[in-house]
């Protein structure tokens, strides 16, 4: 979410543990010898709105995703997750839900999503929704009634009378800001009270301390569960409950941050009222039992939950669970986003800030859970954009290389990179709550741009003229069409890292991984009985010669079997651990001869 997480990353970047720049060394043993159908899993994220358009409007659809289930069963994705779909005013593209029972208008119907799901289960392709319960649109009707005062739902959302001042201003019941500036509450003329929206003013937060709302959104994910799909990815986790009022009826005021000097920023306040609170990770616990009964009562391969928390390490990994309930298989590992600089541009990241983000996952997630990686998604910058295009095969590597679950963005897999988006065609309601001249700040939109299927008009994603927002004009020679016919490409390599992750290495083995002065940056893959593989990354923009024996405790000849872009080095070629010369901005993936 851009500038609305900028305090939160910079919150959890500072809970990293510093590490010295030379012979950094981590090791995690895998020992559970099975493993259910998601713990080796390759995720990949759709914005469904700029994938693949099928009816000539601009806007990618359900139908264009499935037009394009082949490709991804070529991918090797195991499960598809889909940005939110269901009815809305789209004041926040989808995140403001009118109706959490039926599809967007142009992105299809319902019959057209049963024939999503159904043709995906044909692939053996799963199908992962966004739920979204933190709030729904101001044009949902459980909203309008509890405007109303409609019995059963009056305190469907959090309401407030607010307070009048000494000079008879009425003043909103607390400071707290939205993540889209200014303040947190609304005034509703109609109801005579506040309501609270920590996103969008369109976004009114539900109660969850009402038992009713609970109730409520468990009958989205039974309904939802009945329609085929195989989980949710949980969005904005972390504002699903805020603090009591005191025995007065008052809100308590959240204390400056000190990270700006922009009242109407969100990142101006500590959210220490109205994010963490230890009621939401009890929510998660029970949307998972949710999801065991419903297995346990339909049968079928296990459902899974992801869930998006910007929060403290020591928070996220609550969401595992504890030693009595069990939480979300794969709460959502930020740290190659959040990790490295604090403004997020890592295109000279060392590789000890490498070796930083990878630990400070495995060395902090509960025993006998799985890891994840998500490099972005459509809230951030695009990865090589990032950490640079140097670096985009290396990127990918990492991802698929470390164990546990890949999640990759649309897009990420061809290297498709940021297109800067002009204020007049700026969409997202981050900028345009803005102005023009610090919408830069918040937009999301450059990297929701159409997905790059060919060179052809507009890329292949739609025959209109127009598209809902611009197309990268790198499409030309960044495409499907293009790096699939290519003998070495972004997705060529890519489709390289996929057919490796299926080895029991890569699947089952322990990892151990180093930091080589600045440049290089080493992990093995082990196994007993099974080869070992090495990835080899020189991160920064000099050549280095390393020797990895003794920190990664290998030794003889690696053959070389992927490269990345800027490698000239052949599939074949052999290498010796005690003196590697990788180039500048070279990544390799070897293997025990």
């Amino acid at each position: 979410m851009s500038k609305i997480i900028t305090l939160l990353l910079l919150l959890a970047a500072s809970q990293q543990p510093t590490l010295a720049c030379d012979g950094v060394i981590g090791q995690t043993a895998r020992t559970t010898t099975t493993r259910d159908w998601w713990q080796s899993a390759q995720f990949y994220q759709i914005y469904p709105r700029s994938f693949k358009d099928s009816n000539g409007d601009g806007i990618g659809d359900l139908p264009g995703i499935t037009s394009q289930l082949d490709y991804l069963k070529e991918l090797g994705v195991t499960a598809v997750w889909l940005s939110p779909i269901y009815t809305s005013p789209m004041a926040d593209f989808g995140y403001d839900i009118a109706d959490f029972f039926d599809i967007q208008p142009e992105y299809g119907t319902l019959d057209d999503f049963d024939n999503l799901i159904q043709e995906a289960n044909k692939r053996d392709l799963k199908v992962i929704l966004d739920f979204v319960p933190n709030h729904s649109s101001d044009e949902n009707e459980w909203f309008k009634k509890s405007v109303r005062r409609e019995k059963g739902y009056e305190d469907y959302y959090m309401w407030h009378d607010g307070y009048v001042d000494d000079a008879g201003n009425r003043l909103p019941p607390s400071n707290w800001l939205q993540g889209f500036r200014g303040s947190a509450w609304e005034w509703n003329e109609q109801r005579q009270q506040y309501y609270l929206h920590q996103f969008a003013v369109k976004q009114p937060d539900l109660n969850y301390r009402n038992p009713t709302v609970v109730a409520q959104m468990k009958r989205v994910l039974k309904y939802w569960l009945d329609r085929g799909v195989a989980g949710f990815r949980i969005d904005a986790v972390p504002w699903c409950f805020e603090v009591l009022p005191d025995a007065t009826g008052r809100y308590p005021d959240e204390p400056k941050s000190g990270y700006t000097d922009d009242p109407d920023d969100s990142s101006y306040l500590l959210h220490i009222y109205t994010q963490d609170q230890p009621e939401t990770l009890d929510m998660v616990y029970q949307w998972r039992q949710l999801l065991e009964d419903y297995q346990r009562i339909h049968g079928g391969d296990t459902r899974v939950l992801l869930t998006e928390a910007w929060s403290p390490l020591d928070y996220v990994m609550k969401f595992y669970g504890n030693r009595t309930v069990e939480g979300a298989q794969m709460p959502f590992n930020f740290q190659f986003i959040v990790g490295g600089n604090g403004d997020k541009n890592n295109t000279q990241l060392p590789a000890s800030g490498f070796v930083k983000i990878i630990s400070s996952w495995l060395d902090n997630m509960p025993a006998e859970h799985t890891a994840n990686w998500v490099m972005g998604n459509h809230d951030q910058r695009r990865v090589g954009s990032r950490y640079g295009e140097q670096r985009i095969d290396t990127m990918n590597m990492l991802q698929m290389f470390l164990p546990g679950v890949s999640i990759t963005y649309m897009g990420e897999e061809i290297g498709m990179t940021d297109l800067d988006i002009s204020w007049e065609d700026s969409r997202d309601p981050a900028a345009c709550n803005s102005n023009s001249e610090i919408y830069e700040q918040f937009t999301r939109d450059p990297a929701r741009t159409p997905f790059q299927w060919s060179n052809a008009e507009n890329a292949g994603f739609s025959t209109n003229s127009t598209t809902w927002l611009p197309i990268n004009p790198n499409y030309v020679t960044v495409n499907v069409q293009t790096e699939k016919a290519a003998t070495k490409s972004h997705l060529t390599i890519y489709n390289q890292l996929v057919a490796l992750r299926k080895t029991k290495t890569l699947q089952l083995g322990d990892v151990r991984y180093s930091a080589f002065g600045d440049n290089i940056l080493a992990i093995k893959r082990s196994l007993k009985n099974e080869k070992t593989y090495l990835l080899l990354a020189n991160v920064l923009n000099s050549d280095a010669t390393v020797d990895v024996t003794r920190e990664l405790k290998v030794s003889g000849n690696f053959k070389t079997i992927i490269s990345n872009m800027i490698s000239t080095a052949k599939e074949g070629d052999v290498i010796s651990a005690d003196n590697i010369l990788l180039k500048a901005y070279e990544a390799i993936v070897v293997e025990s001869e």
